[in-house]
């Protein structure tokens, strides 16, 4: 209900899943993955036209990077992230371009889904050093903590956590 008209980017889209629910939602979406991923790109492009959405633009965008595609982007209520952080070596790239693109665009949010791998690993001093709040998002709340989805045995076994990332405001 919250997707119709919002202006939605995807990054790390590999298959675009959570980008084409979006555009078929109706959202204007742009899909992106890294640059030097020709296969990720080329797999976002047939995404979008298997699911009849020709329009949705696929960009090559890479984490940590400010390139003239990112510099170009229009603006965005809604950054999309399904399992991203899942190598820690990228965690800083990630939020770097998140905060970017949050700077850029104040009002938006960064939505993320991602698998617990390891509880050693955490993004709170991440988060601190970006300026940067998150907001757990209960997987009960939509219905997603199922021990089968859409006919997937996922999350099954696995912790999937949901998360809202946006700018710290401070107040006075």
């Amino acid at each position: 209900r919250s997707l119709p008209g919002k202006r939605v980017l995807e990054v790390g889209a590999g298959v675009s899943l959570p980008g084409v629910v979006a555009a078929k939602c109706g959202a204007q979406v742009v899909l992106s993955d890294g640059e030097e991923l020709p296969r990720c790109l080329r797999s976002c492009r047939r995404s979008c036209l298997a699911n009849r959405l020709p329009h949705v633009p696929v960009l090559g965008l890479t984490w940590g990077r400010v390139s003239p595609e990112l510099l170009a982007l229009p603006p965005v209520d809604i950054i999309l992230g399904s399992d991203v952080f899942f190598d820690p070596k990228d965690f800083e790239d990630i939020l770097t371009t998140v905060y970017f693109l949050l700077e850029k665009n104040p009002h938006a949010q960064f939505w993320t889904t991602y698998q617990v791998r390891s509880a050693d690993w955490s993004l709170e001093a991440l988060l601190c050093k970006w300026k940067l709040k998150s907001i757990l998002v209960p997987l009960r709340s939509f219905g997603a903590d199922q021990e089968h989805l859409a006919g997937s045995s996922l999350p099954g076994r696995h912790t999937i956590e949901m998360m809202i990332i946006s700018l710290m405001t401070l107040s006075l």
